[in-house]
């Protein structure tokens, strides 16, 4: 995702340097420090408070990006503290509505308890979803490991029965993505399209970066085929441009599509989308557990370190 190091001045650490040190500061990551890790997460987290959330998705605004705001969190095995995170989903909602704020609300299925009873799971999104439509917020339903995948569905069909204004999160990394697409009921339909940060066992998806573009470029190709509304959420500038070419090739319009960003990621690939005319709209993290969100997040794209590397040696 970012491109090759090139110091510019030849006492700074480069790029084979950088790759060593970057791969000792991932090996010590769960031994850091919460301030200096929370200096390196700063940058891809809006804070630890709703209110720091807003005030980022505020200046996002300004800059012409709609947000989304995901409270921290998941794995969520009792009933209390599920019925806990609910609540404080509800009022972040009316918070962002107060607002006047261009964003919707995402939630993880394990934070609202799918791993302990799916009933309870259906039964808060089901809440959520109605506080949402009364604040006008959308709702997205994220996707998690492949054991979740089948509940998941399950809770999300059954909400569409229901409220028109939930939309589901798709992994391109899985095989069965195709068939879960087929198999979704018919109707109007929004869908996050990503290629999947949980690494899976070979026999049941893609474990290599082509064959996951590609299924990508393919789950893409049969969304708009069926009329979906489709979120691009990609930082792959070449993976993007075969998504729009799907876009001329269906005739998708404006409001059909739309890239998705992490906040803090390729910032300069944003503006190069949204200045050729594309929405961009970015992935706003906030709360209490961003450590756990990090320590994930840096693991899974040792491309971040190494960028927060660069900004201290000032490389960049």
């Amino acid at each position: 995702m970012l491109g090759p190091l090139r110091p510019q001045n030849p006492a700074l650490p480069g790029p084979t340097d950088m790759s060593v040190i970057t791969k000792a500061v991932l090996a010590t990551l769960p031994y850091v420090p919460k301030p200096l890790m929370r200096r390196f997460a700063s940058r891809y987290i809006a804070g630890e408070r709703i209110e720091e959330a807003l005030l980022r998705l505020a200046s996002l605004a300004r800059r012409g990006h709609p947000g989304v705001l995901d409270l921290l969190g998941e794995g969520i095995t009792s009933e209390d503290e599920a019925r806990e995170v609910c609540a404080r989903y509800e009022a972040a909602a009316k918070e962002l509505a107060a607002a006047k704020l261009e964003a919707y609300v995402s939630v993880k299925p394990t934070h609202l308890a799918l791993a302990r009873n799916e009933e309870l799971c259906f039964e808060l999104y089901a809440r959520l979803a109605r506080r949402c439509a009364e604040f006008g917020l959308f709702l997205r339903v994220e996707m998690e490991d492949a054991p979740t995948t089948d509940g998941t569905l399950r809770v999300f069909e059954r909400l569409r029965k229901l409220h028109s204004n939930v939309g589901l999160v798709l992994q391109s990394r899985l095989f069965r993505t195709p068939k879960d697409i087929e198999r979704l009921a018919p109707g109007p339909l929004d869908v996050r399209m990503v290629k999947g940060i949980y690494l899976e066992p070979a026999d049941i998806a893609h474990t290599e970066p082509e064959p996951i573009r590609a299924a990508f470029v393919a789950c893409v190709d049969q969304l708009f085929a069926r009329g979906a509304r489709v979120r691009l959420a990609t930082h792959d500038d070449a993976l993007a441009e075969r998504c729009l070419e799907l876009v001329r090739k269906h005739g998708v319009p404006r409001e059909r599509y739309e890239f998705q960003v992490l906040l803090g990621v390729r910032e300069e690939l944003w503006e190069r989308w949204k200045a050729a005319g594309h929405d961009v709209r970015v992935y706003v993290p906030y709360g209490p557990d961003w450590r756990a969100y990090s320590l994930r997040r840096m693991r899974k794209n040792p491309q971040i370190v190494g960028h927060v590397l660069r900004r201290a040696f000032r490389l960049d």
